[in-house]
């Protein structure tokens, strides 16, 4: 018995001191645990934080048929999706991975914390899932030293109130839409789109390992500048999901095999489709910002508040006119290239300017530039900044053929620029006011200029179908009305002007034959527009166009019947949608409805409308329009196979033949010099509108053949419709256009066209 005691004698104060020590280490662990909540060892988050993790969310564009056409963001290019929204192979593919017993454990892995102890985290870290989004979401970096210790309490602290608050697929969706994978690509759905051009849902089994292996170090194996460590880790991941049965041998080392394939789609400002377009958007929705403030009465932030705006833009039809801009301009640049260049002209790229408008086209040019701008505001002297633009730099620059790394003097590269022809497209549903396709130059990167809201040019013969207007309006004309073709003369006194305006017709004579107002407008015979201004007047034709939309400055002055005012392809094809519409205008729309992050609607479209003429009216005007298509000036709209107009234009005219059947209604525009090539048409249930010129007036081409409306504008809006034409899904119309019942105004002149047709390929449209 004694033999015993002595033997308790001698272990009780090991085992004293071993529960002691136990005991002291749990205490010690709760009290860490609890000096952490309370943030002895750095703010922590409370509770509503945890409810409420601050994440920065960028606002989606979408477009009418559901695609995201791109983000506005300042840091974060982060897109939240739900869990129901990741393919479950993603998800296994990251379990497998990262956390293979996440669904066992509570925020923390106990087995393997005590493995990363026991071999000082040879055989791999212990952090969890949850972990990893508690050190994403609230402290993001690693910290060193003793720091690191803290932060790791801290860590297993939040993970408990993580696993607490939230359901395990919370945390993986979470995880997912926090993690920056590089390139922009902030969260999963924005990673999808830029590495694969995919939405998550859509991503294959191969694809999702990729994007999983690159948690571990998304600079490391990022697919865009380290494909072979990018295809190794993916393998990984792979042979991860095999060890944990989500996929089977066979299948891991067929998906093994498979070489690594990437659809590297940046979403920068610069990038993508509809550029020009969301740079607009974005004043609009600054502008909507500033009007609508939150109930709280503060302001939605457009960059982080993750609101999606809903746009009119068909995804399918931008890209048609994107494609359709791209293929002409590139044509006729080289045509103009050609034409004009330092060889063959002095003053390059201008044509026609003497030395003193060379020296001041020049001057305004450094002047606008960015780089004079920023050396001013910099505080360098004139003299500074005028010696800066002839000194050679290297500089990245646009051409047809991509951009190109190269050296010159700023001065050079504003000459080099400016010889680029520029263009401005915009497509409306007339009915709704809609706008489809917006276009607003050849490149947003490097001509940032807007040509379809911003560049207001002379607008030439399309503006003529306004004077027509007024006159079928006021005057009761018929499109079958016959005037003769002898010059009219307006006198100066009755608008202030020194001497009669008497214009000429483009071949510079008169026929003194009667044509009707149809075939006049068809063959832009300026003699008939001139006298139709002279019956009504100019302000009867600037009421009428302000009823269209159109608040550009219009002179009061006749010579406005020849399109001598500036407007912007945005108020022309406002304007012609109003025929095209039965006489009812209808404000053009880009944004149909915004919601906030949770869904919630906070704006909702509601159309801008007015009537401006009658249904009998606009139809009129529709069937003056139609004969520009059927023998006028867009008659080549028509021709089914090659010709001499085919052969001598081969190289600018893109996609041609078109061989268009249906009812089109239309009008080419050219202005003096051929500065501007206007082409605006009409179908029911779409009105296009497109610009071409420089973007000085004096960069033009030298002769009509190439600088009519025709040749510059027409073939854009041809490509673009045999596109449209060809994708049935988005039902653009081949069909007559409406007519109101009975009526009254003659629009069947057959007999007057039959006696007057015949080529007129040859028309120059001024």
């Amino acid at each position: 018995m004694s033999k015993k005691t002595n033997t308790d004698k001698n272990i009780n104060p090991i085992a004293k001191w071993f529960w002691r020590v136990f005991a002291g280490g749990i205490v010690l662990v709760v009290l860490l645990f609890l000096f952490a909540s309370w943030g002895f060892f750095g703010e922590m988050p409370d509770f509503k934080r945890l409810e409420n993790p601050e994440t920065n969310l960028a606002t989606e564009i979408v477009s009418a048929d559901g695609k995201t056409l791109g983000k506005f963001y300042l840091d974060d290019n982060r897109t939240p999706v739900k869990f129901k929204d990741l393919p479950k192979h993603l998800v296994d593919a990251l379990v497998a991975t990262e956390d293979e017993r996440f669904y066992e454990h509570s925020g923390i892995d106990v087995r393997g914390t005590l493995r990363a102890i026991a071999y000082l985290g040879s055989k791999g870290g212990a952090s969890t899932i949850t972990q990893q989004l508690a050190k994403q979401l609230f402290h993001g970096t690693k910290a060193r030293g003793l720091e690191r210790y803290t932060q790791k309490i801290k860590e297993w602290v939040i993970s408990t109130r993580l696993e607490t608050q939230y359901t395990k697929e919370e945390i993986l969706t979470m995880y997912f839409n926090i993690y920056d994978f590089g390139y922009q690509a902030d969260g999963i759905r924005s990673a999808a789109r830029i590495y694969f051009d995919k939405e998550p849902q859509d991503l294959s089994v191969e694809e999702s390992a990729v994007l999983v292996g690159m948690f571990k170090n998304s600079s490391l194996y990022n697919p865009v500048r380290n494909p072979q460590g990018v295809t190794n880790r993916r393998n990984v991941v792979l042979a991860q999901m095999a060890k944990n049965n989500y996929i089977s041998q066979k299948v891991k080392d067929s998906l093994q095999q498979i070489p690594l394939k990437i659809n590297f789609t940046p979403e920068s400002h610069n990038e993508g489709i509809a550029t020009y377009f969301r740079e607009y958007l974005r004043s609009y929705m600054k502008e909507w910002i500033e009007k609508n403030p939150k109930p709280d009465g503060s302001k939605h932030n457009l960059y982080l508040d993750g609101m999606k705006v809903y746009t009119t833009i068909d995804s399918k039809m931008q890209t048609y006119a994107e494609i359709a801009v791209r293929e002409h301009m590139q044509r006729l640049q080289k045509a103009f290239d050609a034409e004009n260049n330092p060889k063959k002209n002095k003053t390059f790229p201008f044509l026609e300017v003497s030395k003193d408008e060379y020296a001041s086209l020049i001057e305004r040019a450094m002047k606008n530039s960015q780089r004079w701008r920023k050396m001013k505001a910099s505080g360098h002297s004139e003299k500074e900044i005028r010696e800066s633009f002839t000194k050679e730099t290297e500089m990245r620059i646009f051409s047809w053929a991509g951009e190109k790394d190269t050296v010159m003097t700023p001065r050079d590269s504003i000459l080099y620029y400016k010889a680029f022809l520029r263009t401005g497209m915009m497509s409306m549903e007339p009915q709704t006011g809609h706008i489809k396709a917006w276009v607003g130059g050849i490149n947003y990167k490097h001509f940032q200029y807007d040509q379809v809201i911003q560049g207001a040019r002379q607008t030439g013969s399309t503006f003529k179908p306004f004077v027509y207007a007024t006159a079928i309006d006021q005057l009761h004309y018929s499109p079958c009305y016959e005037l003769p073709d002898i010059q009219t003369c307006i006198e100066a006194e009755k608008y202030g002007n020194a001497t009669a305006w008497c214009p000429k017709n483009s071949n510079g004579s008169f026929s003194g034959k009667s044509m009707s107002l149809k075939y006049a407008l068809a063959n832009s015979v300026n003699s008939i527009t001139v006298n139709l201004m002279d019956k009504v007047g100019p302000v009867p034709v600037i009421n009428m166009v302000r009823n269209l939309g159109i608040t550009s400055q219009i002179p009061e002055v006749p010579s406005i019947a020849l399109g001598t005012s500036d407007v912007t392809v945005y108020e022309m094809v406002g304007a012609y949608s109003t025929f095209a519409n039965e006489g009812v205008y209808v404000k053009p729309t880009l944004v149909t409805r915004i919601e906030d992050k949770n869904g919630t609607v906070l704006f909702e479209n509601t159309p801008e409308t007015h009537d401006v003429v009658s249904a009998d009216v606009a139809r009129a005007v529709v069937n003056l329009m139609e004969g520009v298509t059927q023998y006028g000036s867009g008659a080549r709209l028509r021709t089914k196979g090659a010709d001499s107009y085919n052969s001598l234009y081969k190289n600018v005219m893109t996609g041609y033949p078109y061989a268009f059947t249906n009812p089109i209604a239309g009008k080419t525009g050219t202005t003096q010099n051929n500065s501007d090539g206007w082409f605006m048409a009409m179908v029911p249930n779409l009105v296009t509108g497109v610009w071409v010129g420089g973007e000085d007036r004096s960069v033009h081409f030298r002769g009509t053949a190439y600088g009519q409306g025709a040749t510059m504008a027409l073939p854009i809006w041809g490509y673009y419709m045999k596109k449209c034409y060809e994708d049935k899904d988005l039902n653009v119309s081949k069909s007559p256009f409406p007519a109101p019942e009975n009526m009254e105004i003659i629009t069947d002149c057959s007999k007057e066209q039959a006696s007057n047709s015949g080529d007129d390929f040859g028309q120059i449209d001024f």
